[in-house]
């Protein structure tokens, strides 16, 4: 005996899905924007913007990386990329060498000086932090810490464009 799945069902579930992630994505994203809110408000004043902060933190997570690169995973036109990789530099922040493998290409790298920097503001933020999860209930907490590997799933995501996006 052969049991059918009706085609109207499964049509019908995969709306529901659909609609299910479209609804999470708007709740995510809703909360992922009151959480920068948060955490500008945590961020100590460095005279860092919080896009010369993230490419310092991208350098000293992925290693030293190429301008091109750099711009893209921050989401900027290389020529923004370029100055603000200039007064990075200045301040003493990242240097720039020449790529061993092709010496026309220039690696940018976060120099120990970039990594007390971003050591501070992140002490400085975690402190501030930790006097408002004090504050919330120890379920809350917990909830908090059980998210936090899908929080890092999605951050490590690639930003790939979706086939919606490239037909568009």
């Amino acid at each position: 005996m052969e049991i059918s799945v009706d085609p109207d069902v499964r049509t019908a579930d995969d709306a529901f899905e659909a609609r299910s992630e479209r609804t999470l994505a708007v709740e995510v994203a809703a909360r992922i924007e009151r959480l920068l809110g948060l955490f500008r408000s945590l961020s100590p004043p460095s005279g860092l913007s919080l896009t010369a902060a993230a490419t310092l933190a991208t350098l000293e997570r992925s290693g030293p990386s190429r301008l091109t690169s750099l711009a893209v995973k921050e989401g900027v036109t290389q020529p923004a990329m370029t100055q603000l990789i200039a007064r990075l530099q200045e301040s003493g922040l990242v240097s720039r060498t020449a790529d061993p493998a092709d010496g026309r290409v220039v690696q940018v790298r976060v120099t120990d000086e970039g990594r007390a920097m971003l050591a501070r503001r992140r002490a400085v933020r975690a402190e501030r932090l930790a006097d408002i999860l004090a504050r919330l209930s120890p379920e809350e907490q917990a909830a908090l810490g059980a998210a936090l590997p899908a929080i890092d799933a999605l951050a490590n995501v690639q930003q790939t464009p979706s086939t919606k996006e490239s037909t568009r």
